[in-house]
């Protein structure tokens, strides 16, 4: 039996292999809190479900591009050679930037992949595109698309912001007060973009609790808080948190405990805010009593709050989701706002954080080094979209949208080409997805498994695992280094991202300029003399290729403990922050010229179009928490043991609260019909206080899974949320997804429920008939 180090982005393994097949798991020595998703690498890579060989949708390999584009995710599949897949691969590509232009051909290939540096599927197919002059892209990130475009308007950007978190140890010894807008949930921090090597999210909140720390949090779920921290709960009607937010600084104005110096010296604009603030401006002072009305709080609570935080080193934080909703920049604005009223932005323990544990890596004590990674080259097309607005790209060409105080217009898509990454998963009503998923001519996917990514494609190439190839191994804001070497075969004839593009680039005249005449192992040698010549900058002496291969890891010395914007505190004319003024800006001229009804020029509360305030509550009386899962990283290794062991009555769990399935009749164990009128799914029911009355919880994830393929509208069998929610921008300035925005009902499914099928393959032919 060999033992061989693999890592994923939830963590670093041991697999114990035995005649090429995973038979065990074991966490990195190293690694305090190892997530239990590992586990599902023993049955997760040789499973019935895995993409084994070439195939072709069947109208499509009769017919050719755009035929019989509504029976995608319904047709079975012709099997092919991978010559005959090069071929139809590079012919439509020609045909398409010939006769359309690279503007045609659409591939933003959002999603995470796999962990290892050179093996990235993203940087490989936009790599390759660029070698044949581009194609469409799109910006940002599911995560916080909002946060994204707000922030550099009012404090910097989202990725220096991320990086540059209070450490932990910081908080540890100075944090006396952390007060949280949807929670700090562990179940993120398992996560880090590009791999764990040591999780550091628990015990760094634990040694915050441990030193005294006390913890409050607003959110509607308590399992978005650890229990060891012992916080004050308080459950607010989703969606009204920026309410809560101006009365806490209403109260701080009022009682006159806002830092003014602070707001005169680093920040612009208070003075245009406070009108607001203040009821000047629209007859509504933003008091407690205002926001109790609105949230369902007692206007006591948010007073006493606003007091206790004025009294002590205060951190505010807020997770990720909290801008993922209707409207999702004033959250991420109003946060700031309240702690630069509080004046202890830069000290500390104090301040605001976007984010902690939303990864591994936020919050994590680090060195800021920059591991080497695949060139992309130029991408000389200029169309793009916001990452959440595909569905409009494929529905709309031609037509304007509006995006960061700009217009710009959708291109005509005549390919979508994706590898790495399911929108089946991470994007909004899928049933909307499917009507734009008909008007491509072509889809082409690098895929490892058939799930609804693959089943709707017109060519599916079936890709390798991490474990199945070898790869060097590191992330963003992590210490580690780590030889990813080969632990079993490809599944079938699964090949690698890097060997699909390399052919498909030969057959287009473009190989040598693609491969630079590099093998796999090349590459990996050519990035670790990069990484080399970085560590000698810092002076540190990383061992050769040869001899880092052979050790299987490296580890960089542990950074210097973080407070985040010290040095803009210190002087902040020789620290200046990236925005149009260089300070805080709690009003934005950049953001006010625009003139946008849905993001005015300071944070204001907007109601939702879609919450439990609306008039739809009458209908959908509960609002639907589609947060991340636990057992896996968004969909991936739905499939595995560790998910599949969380499902009940064989599909994804909903949890909601006993007074709530009592009214309607339900109890634990039940299969539920979740529906709104975007569409319904089935799914098994958990009771549980751990969420709200008035509030269901149904993780994203599982694999999109009709009763009847191909039909827009069909009852989606295993679960998956994105069947019910919106496909809207957070804004015009933001356009992120709104997926914390929805309203929905719940009843008992009666009959006998329909099986779930998605995790084997769809019908495959070996050979057109």
């Amino acid at each position: 039996m060999n033992k061989i180090l693999t890592a994923a982005h939830w963590g670093t393994y041991l697999l114990s292999v035995e005649e090429d097949r995973i038979t065990g798991v074991e966490p990195f020595a190293q690694d305090p809190d190892p997530s239990p998703i590992g586990q599902s690498f023993i049955d997760g890579i040789q499973h019935p479900c895995r993409v084994t060989k070439p195939a072709i949708r069947k109208s499509y390999l009769e017919q050719g591009p755009g035929a019989a584009t509504d029976l995608r995710g319904a047709e079975p599949f012709v099997e092919v050679e991978w010559d005959t897949a090069f071929d139809l691969v590079s012919r439509e590509l020609d045909r398409v930037r010939q006769d359309y232009g690279n503007q045609a051909i659409f591939a933003g290939s959002y999603g995470w992949a796999s962990a290892g540096r050179f093996h990235h599927a993203q940087s490989q197919i936009h790599r390759f595109l660029n070698c044949i002059g581009g194609y469409t892209k799109s910006v940002n990130t599911y995560s916080y698309a909002a946060a994204e475009v707000i922030l550099p308007h009012v404090v910097g950007h989202m990725d220096w912001l991320l990086k540059n978190h209070t450490s932990w140890p910081v908080l540890e010894k100075h944090c006396e007060l952390m007060v949280m807008f949807g929670g700090i949930a562990l179940k993120n921090g398992q996560i880090n973009v590009g791999g764990v090597g040591k999780h550091s999210a628990k015990s760094g909140l634990r040694a915050c609790r441990d030193a005294g720390t006390k913890f409050v949090n607003f959110g509607p779920v308590r399992d978005d808080v650890d229990a060891y921290l012992e916080a004050v709960y308080h459950q607010p009607r989703p969606n009204s948190d920026v309410s809560i937010m101006l009365a806490l600084a209403y109260t701080l104005w009022q009682e006159g405990l806002h830092d003014k110096d602070f707001l005169q010296r680093y920040c612009v604009g208070f003075e245009r805010f406070l009108p607001y603030l203040t009821g000047e401006s629209d007859g509504q002072a933003k008091t407690p009593e205002w926001a109790a009305g609105i949230s369902g709080l007692e206007a006591g609570t948010i007073r006493d709050l606003a007091l206790e935080m004025a009294r002590k080193r205060t951190m505010v934080t807020a997770s990720w989701s909290m801008q993922r909703g209707d409207h999702g920049e004033q959250a991420y604005w109003m946060t700031i706002v309240l702690a630069a009223m509080l004046g202890q932005i830069g000290l500390p323990g104090g301040g605001f954080g976007l984010g902690y544990a939303g990864v591994n890596g936020v919050g994590h004590q680090f060195m800021d080094f920059a591991w080497a990674s695949l060139d992309q080259g130029t991408n000389e097309v200029r169309d793009f979209i916001p990452v959440a607005r595909i569905s409009d790209l494929l529905l709309k060409p031609g037509e304007a949208f509006q995006y960061n105080g700009r217009e710009y217009r959708y291109p005509e898509t005549k390919v979508v080409y994706w590898a790495g990454g399911n929108p089946f998963h991470h994007h909004q009503d899928i049933n909307r997805l499917l009507q734009a998923w008909r008007k491509p001519d072509s889809i082409i996917v690098h895929e490892q498994t058939w799930n609804a990514l693959s089943r709707h494609a017109d060519i599916v190439l079936p890709a390798s695992m991490t474990a199945e190839r070898n790869d060097i191994g590191c992330a963003k804001r992590d210490e580690y280094l780590f030889a990813l070497k080969q632990a079993v075969k490809p599944v079938g004839e699964a090949l690698d991202d890097y060997a699909i593009f390399s052919g498909i680039a030969e057959k287009m005249g473009v190989g040598d300029k693609f491969t630079e005449g590099r093998s796999e192992m090349d590459w990996l040698r050519y990035l670790h003399t990069i990484n080399r010549q970085r560590a000698a900058s810092f002076d540190i002496a990383m061992p050769d290729f040869d001899a880092f291969w052979e050790e299987g890891e490296f580890t960089l010395p542990l950074g210097h403990e973080l407070i985040m914007m010290a040095d803009y505190r210190a002087d902040p004319d020789k620290h200046p922050l990236k925005t149009p003024s260089g300070r805080i800006e709690i009003f934005s001229e950049t953001v006010a010229s625009f003139e946008l009804e849905s993001c005015p020029g300071h944070p204001t509360w907007i109601e939702p179009k879609e919450w439990l305030g609306s008039p739809l509550a009458k209908r959908f009386p509960l609002h639907l928490m589609s947060n991340q899962p636990v057992t896996r990283l968004h969909s991936q290794f739905d499939h595995g043991k560790t998910s599949q062991d969380s499902k009940v009555a064989g599909r994804e769990a909903l949890t909601m609260h006993p007074e709530d399935a009592r009214s309607r009749g339900l109890k634990a164990g039940d299969v539920v019909r979740v529906f709104n009128d975007r569409g319904a799914t089935l799914a098994g029911l958990c009771v549980g206080d751990n969420v709200q009355k008035g509030i269901v919880q149904l993780p994203t994830g599982a694999w999109y899974d009709p009763v009847e393929p191909g039909v827009i509208g069909s009852l989606d069998k295993s679960g998956n949320p994105n069947v019910l929610t919106r496909d809207e921008g957070t804004s015009e300035l933001g356009q992120g997804p709104v997926a914390h925005s929805v309203l929905v009902e719940v009843e008992r499914f009666e009959g006998e429920a329909p099986r779930v099928t998605v995790y084997q393959p769809p019908e495959i032919l070996r050979h057109l008939s």
